[in-house]
């Protein structure tokens, strides 16, 4: 598999159940701000609402840092609706979810299983340009911790903001970074 880090989101349209209406939603939605693209299986299963009820948990700190959430699922945008209306798990997200029944979203960012017509649990963290600076592909029994995402983000902000500085293992905000150098090899 040919990794999408640093390259550019490739062009999609779709619609989304979000807020209580079906919205358009396209790549050009991603730009000028961070975004997370959050691929899940299916709606009415197992992982799936666990990991989409971690996320709205965590929303408010994701808005907090700028950062648009969009889950996407092979579902139609009438299926995210009906499982938001019946789900209390599911009734807390306000964020964007995108229908994809074609797959081809799926297919744009490496995750479909073309043989079951489904994503994987993949997790993309896209710049303001479009630009994917982190990814996380999992088997579709693993879940996924929204903790460990914001802290991703949070690295990704810090290194984009501050050229010539990496964020070691385990950094979070307020923690020394490193700069990278002749002088710091094998000093660590």
């Amino acid at each position: 598999m040919q990794s999408l880090i640093n390259t550019e989101i490739k062009p999609f349209k779709a619609t989304a159940y979000h807020n209580g209406k079906f919205v358009p939603v396209t790549d050009a939605d991603l730009k000028g701000k961070w975004s997370v693209v959050f691929f899940y299986p299916a709606d009415f299963t197992f992982v799936c609402p666990t990991e989409l009820g971690d996320l709205a948990d965590h929303y408010d700190t994701f808005k907090s840092l700028g950062v648009e959430i969009y889950s996407v699922s092979t579902d139609t945008h009438f299926t995210h609706k009906a499982w938001h209306d019946s789900s209390e798990t599911i009734k807390k997200i306000r964020f964007p979810m995108i229908g994809d029944p074609t797959g081809s979203i799926s297919r744009n960012f490496g995750v479909m299983i073309e043989e079951e017509g489904l994503a994987l649990r993949g997790t993309f963290v896209v710049d303001p340009e479009g630009v994917i600076k982190a990814c996380e592909i999992h088997d579709n029994g693993i879940g996924r911790d929204a903790k460990e995402l914001l802290r991703k983000i949070q690295a990704a902000q810090y290194v984009a903001s501050h050229p010539g500085e990496v964020c070691p293992a385990k950094w979070t905000p307020g923690e020394k970074t490193l700069a990278p150098s002749l002088d710091l090899v094998g000093k660590i």
